[in-house]
């Protein structure tokens, strides 16, 4: 029911911007997270929104490098990542629940594929 879109391999230092947009339907009431499932490890969150745009929330990991937005408009939820390390390998999905965000994957209805992000050093 989610699309992500916009990953890919780069190198340390480089960016991405992630999009996550619904197969049918729209955005308008749902708050969306990011979360990433490296190999051999569990999922874990990264960022959030409400479904304003008026409410984020990040993973201390994250902070300062990635930016989580919205564009109710386009109906498409973006996560642009910057300054990327190999750290950040892992496979991106998106996640959509009614109304405000939260950083427990359990919280979460709907659910993308995934994208894969591989960051060389």
């Amino acid at each position: 029911q989610l699309v992500e879109s916009g990953g890919g391999l780069v190198q340390a230092g480089g960016s991405l911007r992630l999009s996550c947009a619904p197969s049918g339907g729209t955005f308008g009431s749902y708050a969306i997270g990011w979360f990433r499932q490296a190999p051999g490890k569990e999922r874990e969150f990264v960022a959030a929104v409400s479904w304003s745009g008026g409410t984020t929330y990040y993973a201390d990991s994250v902070k300062g490098r990635f930016t989580i937005s919205r564009d109710n408009a386009k109906n498409t939820v973006y996560l642009q990542m910057n300054s990327l390390k190999p750290d950040d390998t892992a496979v991106y999905s998106c996640a959509a629940r009614f109304a405000l965000g939260t950083t427990d994957d359990d919280d979460y209805s709907y659910w993308g594929q995934g994208t894969q992000v591989t960051v060389s050093s």
